[in-house]
């Protein structure tokens, strides 16, 4: 009876979808982005299959050859883009978001399923299968007794990438629902991306030395990858080769413990959001008593109790902005892509800092302090529709500027 009667509500969000998706034609719009979605599609299927044509050579010469641990090489590739390239990929395609569906009386069990079939049907899944494939079709023409076991981890590992890629997306919805966590993890994606700018500088600067740890370095990451699902995946394939049928079990079960902690805790996530969760940004009214004691704010000495106010309003103002705390941080990376890049190869160019090499970290410290001109030239900016309260306190103008300028002058300093 549940059964059926999940197959109804799935059967009609299927037919949903599918007359939003013809009465979408009727327009010019709705035209033009089918035939932007047809030239997506041909490009990812021949991403596709080229990829599953050359997975598949790779993993027959890797078992040809007796080297079936290597196989990781190949599934690290598939699981870095099936967790990664969907934020790409959603630019091209109109994503839905399910969960308006919690509008209408629908199962758990049949939200869970619709979830999924929102991930299992997108195009990065589709490549990503297809490369998987393109391993099994390798690994079957190499030795053909171990394909129906590497059907079944192969299937598992792409259960793992569907779930992980779905729980990673429900879990991100919920920290972006928030002012403080969408600012922390806005500043933490900022700062991923500057940090790709240090890989140049880096390599540049330690290229031409000697590298003696790199052998070091693989000897600790190869054993951590292999617990990972990636190579859990590879290490149960290579060891049904042997045979080692314990190691390979053994391997088989971790991974499918990855799946079923990964699957869990997008339950978790999905339930929450079944069950009514409202993460609004107005604070709940909280039973607690409120604590009634006096709080003293700070007291600068020398300076009046008015500048000390604006002084502390300024500065926790600043505390709480993510955008303006990236802008203090943003100098220390120009600075060390300074030194690592430019000016550690003065010496070998003409640049003039080579005549005067005791201008580089002025000039280096003028230009970063450039970014630093918003807080300055903008000395009200942070009131916004606050400014008008300065009007109605009965402080001098005088006193609130010589505050906003003290602080402007630590943040310099």
């Amino acid at each position: 009876m549940t059964l059926a009667k999940n197959s109804g509500q799935l059967s009609a969000i299927a037919w949903l979808r599918w007359r939003l998706f013809l009465n979408a034609l009727r327009t010019t719009r709705g035209m033009l982005e089918l035939t932007s979605q047809i030239l997506i599609s041909f490009a990812f299927a021949l991403g596709g299959l080229g990829g599953a044509f050359g997975m598949s050579l790779a993993a027959y010469f890797l078992i040809s050859t007796g080297r079936p641990q290597l196989l990781a090489l190949l599934l690290w590739p598939v699981f870095l883009f099936w967790q990664f390239f969907p934020i790409m990929a959603t630019a091209f395609a109109n994503n839905p978001d399910s969960s308006n569906l919690l509008h209408f009386p629908l199962k758990y069990h049949s939200y869970f399923l619709v979830r999924l079939a929102y991930g299992a049907f997108d195009p990065v899944t589709a490549v990503g299968v297809l490369w998987l494939l393109g391993i099994l079709v390798g690994v079957g023409f190499a030795k053909a007794s171990l394909l129906l076991w590497a059907l079944l981890v192969l299937m598992t590992f792409a259960a793992f990438n569907l779930l992980f890629m779905q729980m990673v997306f429900a879990w991100v919805e919920r920290w972006l629902a928030q002012r403080r966590t969408r600012e922390i993890m806005g500043i933490f994606f900022v700062l991923l991306m500057l940090s790709f700018q240090l890989i140049g500088p880096l390599l540049g600067h330690f290229g031409k030395r000697a590298r003696p740890d790199v052998q070091r370095f693989v000897e600790i990451v190869a054993p951590v990858q292999g617990i990972l699902p990636p190579g859990l995946a590879a290490d149960a394939i290579a060891q049904a080769i042997y045979p080692q049928r314990t190691v390979a079990l053994s391997s088989f079960a971790l991974l499918s413990a990855f799946v079923l902690v990964t699957g869990y805790f997008l339950h978790l996530r999905l339930r929450s959001q079944y069950r009514g969760e409202n993460l609004s940004e107005v604070a709940a009214a909280s039973t607690v008593p409120k604590d009634r004691s006096l709080r003293l704010g700070w007291n600068l000495p020398g300076f009046a109790s008015p500048v000390s106010a604006v002084f502390e309003k300024e500065i926790r103002y600043l505390l709480r902005s993510g955008p303006m705390l990236l802008t203090l941080i943003m100098p220390i990376f120009v600075l060390i892509i300074f030194r690592l890049g430019p000016l550690s190869s003065v010496r070998c160019s003409g640049f003039f800092l080579t005549r005067t090499p005791d201008m580089a970290f002025p000039a280096a410290a003028a230009y970063t302090l450039l970014m630093l001109t918003n807080l300055a030239h903008n000395n009200f900016g942070g009131d916004a529709g606050g400014f008008q309260l300065f009007y109605a306190s009965p402080v001098s103008f005088r006193e609130i500027v010589l505050a906003k300028n003290l602080t402007h002058a630590a943040i310099f300093s």
